[in-house]
């Protein structure tokens, strides 16, 4: 092993050992731990060009060195034995290599581990099809929602489940189903090209790393209206926002179409972020839950998106939930600080209102 090698692993291994979830490398400076959502600088020497580009060229598959060479930018899995794998992004800033790496435990977590409603995502994991989105923003912990999905399925159904992702963060091992997971730039060069011939592997279900354009977006949708579960994820801050996403990938003159497909195949919507618990135990998953039912669907096909907000207030016997009802009850169970659920509210007024046994709906009246 290179001594480039060497010093690399022994700070990932560092980063683990302290309960990191990134790393941060820059150019002459010293490595930077994301702990608990803040970053922590590391007692060491600063980095220098030529250690950071001797790890990228020797950690990176070879078929994306001429990528990193000719676009200054690449990602890809980095796995340190017996530890787990690391999502690693490789990048240039003011003319300087930089990375950071994101940790991936190898084993996927459990819906106890991560502290999720059991019983919303059972029922969400045994949908026989439709699409089901994860949204947030990057570092909220989409990726293991997910793989805690998946790893409910395979400890108790029978499926095929076929995953394209960009790079592979969780690995499965087959238990009651059977895993086929694609690299986007190892097995496949896209995602809309492995989305074009997925549905002649005989999958059950689809993982999406990304709904990124209206060709991957199609074939999910194509999928669903077959018989097949996908499951994708959104960069988005809310329920509203990601259905209004998906339609920025299509000209108005199809819309109308497109709400009938979305209204009857899109399942549930599920956005989070990370919020501190209480003091030194972490960070944990705040969501809003978007489950649809008849009266979701009505409003999608109608186009009255702006109703979601008041959708989700109205139907929590469906399963939904807003940010501010799931603040409540991480509260109200001990697991963070009143403080930190007023600071992260949407409305922190009628959280306070809430906390002191008023509830008023947020939404207004869905019509």
């Amino acid at each position: 092993m290179s001594e480039t090698l060497e010093l690399f692993n022994n700070l990932l291994q560092l980063a683990v050992d302290n309960g990191a979830s990134d790393v941060h490398i820059k150019t002459n400076k010293p490595a930077l731990l994301r702990i608990d959502g803040h970053l922590e600088p590391i007692d060491m020497d600063a980095l220098t060009v030529n250690q950071i580009l001797a790890f990228v060229e020797d950690s990176c598959p070879p078929q994306f060195i001429e990528r990193w060479q000719t676009e200054n930018q690449i990602d890809y899995s980095y796995r340190l034995p017996d530890i787990g794998r690391f999502r690693v992004n490789s990048f240039y800033q003011r003319g300087t290599p930089s990375m950071v790496f994101r940790y991936v435990k190898d084993r996927p977590p459990s819906f106890k581990q991560l502290n999720l409603d059991e019983k919303l995502f059972t029922s969400l994991c045994e949908q026989p099809d439709g699409i089901m989105l994860v949204c947030g923003p990057t570092g909220s912990g989409k990726s293991s929602t997910l793989a805690a999905m998946l790893n409910w399925i395979n400890l108790n159904m029978d499926k095929h489940i076929v995953t394209l992702e960009d790079p592979i963060e969780f690995t499965y091992s087959d238990i009651k189903s059977s895993f086929d997971q694609r690299e986007v730039g190892i097995d496949t060069p896209s995602f809309a090209h492995g989305m074009k011939s997925v549905l002649r592997q005989d999958p059950d279900m689809i993982l999406i790393g990304e709904m990124r354009d209206s060709e991957t977006f199609d074939t999910a949708l194509t999928a669903a209206e077959t018989g097949h579960y996908v499951f994708g994820t959104l960069h988005s801050s809310n329920a509203q926002q990601a259905i209004q996403r998906l339609f920025e990938y299509y000209p108005p003159e199809e819309h109308a179409g497109l709400r009938r497909m979305v209204s009857s195949t899109l399942r549930a919507t599920i956005t989070q972020r990370l919020i501190p618990a209480l003091e030194g135990t972490g960070r944990l998953p705040v969501l809003e839950a978007f489950v649809v039912d008849t009266l979701a669907r009505t409003i999608i096909q109608d186009g009255r998106f702006e109703k979601i907000p008041a959708v989700i207030e109205a139907s929590k016997d469906s399963g939904s939930r807003s940010f501010n009802q799931d603040l409540y009850r991480l509260i109200k169970e001990g697991l963070i600080s009143k403080a930190v659920g007023l600071a992260v509210s949407p409305n922190p007024k009628a959280l306070e209102m809430n906390l002191k046994g008023i509830f008023l709906s947020e939404g207004g009246i869905v019509q």
